[in-house]
This record gives C-alpha cells, sequence and structure tokens, in this order.
C-alpha cells in the first residue's frame, strides 16, 4: 500500500513538472509579393517616374489632367497622384499637402515625417507614414518650389485593418519612395 502512495506522488510530481501549455503569440501574415521591377513612365505630363511593373496606370475618377491612379490589383490597393501648378499658390499647397495626413489622426496610431530633398532633381517635399487602421498607409507630396506640386496616396480596396494589411502596405510605400526618387520634372 505504502508503495502504491509512493509510486502515485512519484508519478504526479513527474507529470506536474512538465511545461504548462502558452496560448500561441499573434503572428502577421506572411505574404510574399513579387519582386519590384521598374521601367520609366512618361503619361505627358509635366513630370515623368519609374513605375513598378505590377502596377497599371488608369486615369483619376475627377478626370482632372496628369491626376492618376497607379492600382495594384494583386495588392488591392492603389497609389494616387495628384499634380497641380504652382502660380503663387505654394504656401496655400503646402499647407494642404500636411494638414491631409492629420486627417487620419482618429484612427492612426502614429503618424511620422520625413523631410525628402533632392538637390539634383530639384525635387522637395514630405514623405508621411502612417500607422494604426487608417484609411491611407503613406502619403506624400513633392515640389520644385515654383512650379509643380505633386501629392501621392495609398489606399486600399478595403476596410483598414492594419494588422492584415501590413505586408502589402510595405510593400506600396517602397514603390512610393521609388517614385518619389526617380520624379523628374518635365
Amino acid at each position: 500500500m505504502k508503495l502504491k502512495i509512493v509510486f502515485f506522488v512519484l508519478s504526479f510530481l513527474f507529470f506536474a513538472c512538465a511545461d504548462n501549455p502558452q496560448p500561441k503569440p499573434k503572428a502577421f501574415l506572411a505574404l510574399k509579393y513579387p519582386e519590384a521591377d521598374y521601367s520609366r513612365v512618361d503619361i505627358g505630363c509635366p513630370y515623368s517616374f519609374d513605375k513598378n511593373e505590377l502596377a497599371t496606370i488608369s486615369p483619376s475618377l475627377t478626370k482632372t489632367p496628369c491626376w492618376i491612379n497607379l492600382d495594384y490589383d494583386l495588392l488591392n490597393g492603389s497609389i494616387y497622384l495628384t499634380y497641380q501648378q504652382v502660380h503663387n499658390n505654394l504656401d496655400s499647397l503646402l499647407r494642404d499637402a500636411q494638414k491631409l495626413p492629420l486627417q487620419h489622426t482618429i484612427k492612426a496610431d502614429a503618424i511620422e515625417g520625413d523631410i525628402y530633398t533632392n538637390d539634383v532633381r530639384n525635387t522637395y517635399g514630405m514623405f508621411y507614414e502612417i500607422s494604426g487602421d487608417a484609411a491611407s498607409q503613406a502619403q506624400f507630396y513633392l515640389t520644385d518650389s515654383t512650379e509643380h506640386f505633386l501629392t501621392g496616396s495609398v489606399y486600399f480596396n478595403s476596410l483598414p485593418n492594419y494588422d492584415s494589411i501590413i505586408p502589402a502596405a510595405d510593400y506600396l510605400k517602397k514603390d512610393m519612395r521609388h517614385l518619389m526618387e526617380s520624379l523628374k520634372w518635365e
């Protein structure tokens, strides 16, 4: 009898030392997209840039000249580009472009802005990264300060769920940065 009790206590102690099961940590989707392949695009506007072959160009719904969309069907998203000429209105264009990312503060967890300067191409502006369940995940504006003003925004064709769109948003942010770096005023 004592042997049974000792055996029971020892078995209990042996199995009681096992690792406790833990819940799995939250994870992000491991989506992989094709490597970006860029080619120069001239659409007959006062600017040209390198476009990812994955994107297709479509006119903006507003039908405004030189406003275009870069549609990424695989990612279910787009980069919207708007162009305006500068006519003694640079201050108001800059003010509007800087207010645009702030409209996402209600849903955004963070908004970070980076100054962009390219003296060789005479291009200056800001790049904004927005994290959280905001409608847009990245925005930028570029200008030469005298004639040209271009803005860009990333939007997805779905309800914003930051955890689900992080891989696609990161891919489009890289494309947006490449577009900024390759932009040339005509």
